[in-house]
């Protein structure tokens, strides 16, 4: 061992004394070609001592093995520029570039283990249950915590990167001194954007809103499609995206159809003749309900919410497991009422009653009277034919 030693001491010795626009490049490859295959052998070695531990520690294993190749080449070029024949300026410059090379690298790794665990807790649930309210809530807190860590990661990485120049550590004192007038004016220069960050932390204790929740804002309807650091994303039902501040869910009344649960009830409201058959009507709808794969088998209610001259009006309720189930749901009730209407009961479609009262003669002042077809009808209008069975109504 100590001959092996002796001669890399010997040949690291020989390459020192070549001029430094030789030495160097040399220095670097030999680094290059020693790393890579070590680094191989190193990270097979760490697939075997993670394949028998959590998924975390086999997917952080997996997914760095780019990160600590890096880094690894990192703290091989630190030694190589050690060792490298260059003057003192070059050697702290380089060294200054790889030390802050290797926290950012540092950092990335951080941020990747978060985003692992992230997505190895979210894997439990399922948004595109039935019934996913559960599901929805850890979506909203996991995303939410997130990227509030992934900010902190970044922030603390960027300081630490910022304290390795000299210049921030020996002017430290005086920024610290003056961080209360510049808190200041950037906190009244960034209010808008704070006050987002911390409606951003209420929603995620509070969660008013979560990830895929059916919501009105703004008379629009859709879902909650992304929730980030200062807006919302709402996925309208034809495909446009509404973007909304944070703060507009902390300070202004909207909707949220699914706060507790998925599963809505449907009104669907029809306008019929005082003569319809209201039993036969609300047996037809449970048969529709019960023939309908969209019906969760809950509600199913048919009543005369109102009466007027002309016609009567029915609310017909439907429950359904979501609420683009329980649209469709409406659109079908509606759509097979009316053909039932149609088929089994016409008179009970609206139509307009109208009664004709034919004068005695002789008329008044002895005038003639009128020709045949231009009787005086209501109004004084032209009258037009009747329906002789509104007629006998």
């Amino acid at each position: 061992m100590a001959e092996i030693h002796a001669f890399f001491d010997q040949s690291i010795g020989w390459i020192v004394q070549w001029p430094w626009w030789v030495a160097s490049p040399i220095l670097v490859a030999g680094c290059c070609a020693l790393v890579l295959p070590l680094h191989g052998v190193a990270y097979r070695f760490a697939q075997r001592a993670v394949s028998g531990k959590s998924l975390f520690w086999r997917s952080l294993v997996s997914r760095t093995r780019g990160l600590s190749r890096l880094a690894l080449l990192v703290l091989s070029l630190a030694l190589a520029v050690s060792t490298a024949p260059l003057t003192w300026q070059i050697r702290l410059v380089l060294n200054q570039v790889l030390l802050v090379a290797f926290v950012t690298l540092a950092g990335w790794t951080c941020a990747t283990a978060i985003h692992i665990a992230t997505v190895i807790y979210l894997r439990r649930f399922k948004l595109d249950a039935e019934d996913n309210l559960l599901a929805r809530k850890h979506f909203t807190q996991m995303r939410i915590l997130e990227r509030a860590a992934l900010t902190l990661v970044a922030i603390v990485t960027v300081a630490i990167a910022l304290m390795t120049f000299e210049p921030v550590r020996q002017y430290g004192v005086s920024l610290l001194a003056s961080a209360g007038a510049a808190g200041l004016i950037l906190g009244l220069a960034m209010q808008p954007v704070l006050s987002n960050l911390v409606a951003g932390i209420q929603i995620a204790i509070t969660q008013p809103i979560r990830i895929e929740d059916a919501v009105i804002v703004e008379n629009e309807w859709g879902w909650v499609e992304e929730i980030n650091a200062t807006y919302v994303v709402v996925r309208l039902w034809d495909w446009r995206r509404l973007v909304l501040p944070l703060t507009y869910f902390i300070q202004k009344p909207f909707q949220n159809w699914t706060r507790e649960g998925a599963s809505l009830i449907g009104s669907v409201f029809l306008y019929v003749d005082h003569r319809a058959p209201i039993e036969a009507m609300r047996q037809e709808l449970r048969r529709i309900a019960g023939a309908s794969r969209l019906w969760d088998g809950n509600v199913v209610n048919l009543q005369v919410s109102d009466a007027r001259e002309g016609v009567i009006e029915l609310r017909m309720l439907v429950s359904a497991r979501n609420a683009p189930q329980t649209w469709d749901l409406r659109c079908e009730v509606r759509e097979k009422m009316i053909g039932f209407l149609q088929k089994e009961h016409p008179c009970a479609l609206p139509r307009q009653r109208a009664e004709w009262v034919n004068p005695e003669p002789p008329y008044p002042g002895g005038h003639a009277a009128p020709e045949a077809g231009n009787e005086p009808g209501i109004r004084g209008e032209r009258p037009l034919r009747s329906d002789p069975r509104a007629a006998a109504a």
